[in-house]
């Protein structure tokens, strides 16, 4: 049971970074590209702690 919530917040973790990297290569401005990698950025953090069942 422990192993299988490691693997789902690393999986998580590691989609985060992935988006991340892709909003980067965006063709936005930089204002728009911010507000997206906040975005996504409250939505990993969101997602990881329902892997921790705070939510």
């Amino acid at each position: 049971m422990g192993a299988s919530i490691l693997i789902g917040i690393l999986i998580t973790f590691l989609v985060i970074i992935l988006v991340l990297y892709l909003v980067q290569r965006l063709p936005l401005d930089a204002r728009a590209k911010q507000i997206a990698q906040i975005i996504v950025i409250i939505i990993g953090i969101i997602s990881l702690l329902k892997y921790l069942a705070v939510f």
